[in-house]
């Protein structure tokens, strides 16, 4: 699949130093953005509350912690949870109501104490895209506005979307749909645990069983986690880092592991990496495509 550009979004690519994607994978700085205004210290903890709306939206990160390649604490995936009630017996996909109102409704874990709003992907008659990008809990800004990859992770995510000739909200080869590996923030800044991101997992099945997507990128450490458990063995003890270059799968979906935007506007060396991320994607999505010889 070839990047199909006009004259302006090359001219634009090319301002920024990036080089327009072709069959190597080729290492060039990713489009920059804005450094984000210094963070906040975390406030204190609130009161629970039951939750209030569904905006349409997806994620990014619970801590700082989460997004670095070398994290300080690993969680524990080999804990087994039971799936919500909601989900079908046959395995057979809810509609975007459903689901939309089944995570309003979730109290299968504990980040639902205290939420103001949980955070994904959904929009009301959602089409299909060939790429499905799985971020990280949702951080204090995304719940504020509803919206994954808030602020300027999100307009950098953005920029590498427009890179490869995607965009969010399309549709087909030019669609991303993007949510977050847990839907709700929790209410004091930490990881999240084992049975949260095995409660949330079940939510991203539904999600993958209706947007049907061609390719996922896991963009950080909880994502990748998460998603390649039941593949990858000791895949919390490995370093996000080392879960690059290759390519991986969920549900026979080809999954490609990168960093999260969040984390390159701290370690901007980083950005050539995630852009060879980028363009190993394309290429797995096209081979995907080519007819069997």
């Amino acid at each position: 699949m070839s990047l199909d550009l006009d004259a302006r979004q090359r001219a634009m690519l090319a301002e920024m130093g990036v080089r327009v994607w072709q069959r190597p994978a080729v290492e060039a700085p990713m489009p920059a953005v804005a450094a984000p205004p210094t963070p906040r210290t975390a406030s204190a903890p609130r009161p629970h509350a039951r939750p209030t709306a569904v905006p349409a939206s997806s994620a990014v990160t619970s801590a700082p912690a989460a997004l670095g390649p070398a994290p300080t604490q690993t969680p524990s995936l080999s804990s087994p949870a039971s799936p919500p009630q909601w989900v079908p017996a046959d395995g057979s996909p809810l509609g975007w109501a459903a689901l939309s109102q089944a995570v309003l409704e979730c109290q299968a874990c504990g980040l639902c104490a205290g939420r103001k709003a949980a955070v994904w992907g959904a929009t009301p008659d959602q089409p299909q895209a060939d790429w499905l990008l799985v971020g990280e809990p949702p951080d204090e800004l995304e719940e504020r506005e509803g919206q994954s990859f808030a602020g300027a992770a999100g307009q950098l995510l953005d920029n590498m979307l427009k890179a490869v000739g995607a965009n969010r909200g399309g549709t087909g080869r030019l669609g991303a749909y993007v949510t977050n590996i847990v839907k709700c923030r929790p209410a004091t800044p930490r990881n999240p645990e084992s049975n949260e991101l095995a409660v949330c997992q079940a939510y991203l099945r539904q999600e993958i069983a209706l947007v049907k997507p061609k390719l996922i990128l896991a963009m950080g450490r909880f994502a990748a986690q998460s998603l390649l458990q039941a593949s990858v063995p000791d895949v919390a003890g490995i370093p996000l880092g080392k879960l690059r270059g290759q390519v991986h799968h969920f549900q026979d979906i080809p999954v490609i592991v990168s960093y999260h935007p969040t984390y390159l506007l701290r370690t901007p060396a980083d950005k050539a990496k995630a852009w060879a991320d980028l363009c190993l994607a394309m290429a797995t999505l096209e081979s995907s495509q080519k007819p069997d010889s």
